[in-house]
C-alpha cells in the first residue's frame, strides 16, 4: 500500500475512533434543565479538548463536531442544534490543535497545552451562549428568559470546562 493512501486511512481511523469517544463523553451526563432549553454537565466537550491536544487542528475538529453533532442527530432533545453543534464543536478541538504547538527546544510544554485547552474550551462556550440566547428568543421566549438560560449555561458550560 502506498504510503499517502496509508496515512490517509490512519487519518480516517483517528477521526472516527475520537468521534466516538466525544460521542460516549456525550451519554455520560446529568441534565440541568434551565426553563426553555436543557443544559448538561458532560465528559463530551474533555473528550473534543483531547481530541484537539493529541491530533492537528483539523483531524481534532472533525472527530469533535462529528461526535458531538452525531450525539444530537440521535438524541430527540438536541436534532435540531446538531449542525451548529458540529460547528462549535469542530472550533473548540481545531482551536485546542492548532494551539498546541511545539516550543523553540521541539517540545510541546505543560503551559502551552493548558492554554491552548481553556482556549478551545473559551471558544465553545462563547459560540455556545449566543446558541443558547438565539434558540430561546426564535422558540418564543422574551429577551429576560434568553440571558436566564444563557446565565445557567453559563454555569453549566463553566463547570464542563473545569472537568475538561
Amino acid at each position: 500500500m502506498e504510503r499517502s493512501a496509508s496515512n490517509k486511512i490512519m487519518k480516517i481511523v483517528t477521526v472516527g475512533l475520537m468521534a466516538a469517544l466525544v460521542f460516549v463523553g456525550n451519554y455520560l451526563s446529568f441534565p440541568i434543565p434551565n426553563g426553555f432549553l436543557v443544559s448538561r454537565i458532560h465528559l463530551g466537550n474533555s473528550m473534543c479538548l483531547l481530541a484537539g491536544l493529541l491530533f492537528c487542528g483539523s483531524t481534532g475538529g472533525l472527530a469533535s463536531g462529528i461526535g458531538g453533532a452525531l450525539y444530537d442527530l440521535l438524541n430527540p432533545a438536541y436534532i435540531l442544534s446538531s449542525p451548529y453543534t458540529f460547528i462549535s464543536k469542530f472550533a473548540m478541538g481545531f482551536v485546542a490543535g492548532k494551539l498546541n504547538r511545539r516550543n523553540s527546544e521541539g517540545k510541546i510544554t505543560v503551559r502551552t497545552t493548558m492554554l491552548a485547552a481553556v482556549t478551545g474550551q473559551l471558544v465553545y462556550i462563547v459560540l455556545y451562549l449566543i446558541k443558547s440566547f438565539f434558540t430561546v428568543l426564535i422558540i418564543g421566549g422574551t429577551a429576560e428568559a434568553a440571558w436566564m438560560a444563557v446565565g445557567t449555561n453559563a454555569v453549566t458550560s463553566s463547570i464542563n470546562a473545569v472537568i475538561s
